[in-house]
């Protein structure tokens, strides 16, 4: 199961950024998923409420949003849904030169987190 490697991943990548910036805890993270990236999303969920544990996300919600396949044929330039299995020849003119616009996405695209409030030091009067 590869969804557990890139789990892992993606947790050391957030408390690389969130630890030197104080965080204490990491509630949140969203993650563009493309069509065609591999992923099963649900496979992905678990790896990561796994992958957390012991760490600075640990009981953080993982947000997946899934990002659909596009192509742009490059004899027409018309664009299509390439669905699964992915269909890289253009419905127009049948050309072969597709380009893929999105799909193959991997990528944290937010992170929430919460720090140790600082308080401003409270000077007595004597």
């Amino acid at each position: 199961m590869h969804e557990m490697s890139i789990a892992l991943a993606i947790v050391d990548q957030v408390e690389s950024a969130a630890r030197p910036a104080g965080a204490t805890t990491v509630s949140g993270v969203r993650l563009q998923v493309g069509e065609l990236s591999g992923v099963v999303p649900d496979a992905l969920a678990f790896s990561f409420e796994l992958a957390c544990a012991g760490t600075v996300l640990e009981g953080a919600e993982l947000m997946t949003e899934r990002v659909s396949a596009r192509a742009r044929c490059g004899a027409c330039a018309d664009t299509w849904p390439v669905g699964m299995p992915p269909q890289l020849s253009c419905p127009r003119c049948g050309g072969a030169t597709a380009e893929l616009l999105s799909g193959r996405e991997l990528q944290i695209v937010s992170v929430c987190w919460h720090d140790v409030p600082v308080h401003a030091p409270i000077h007595q009067e004597r």
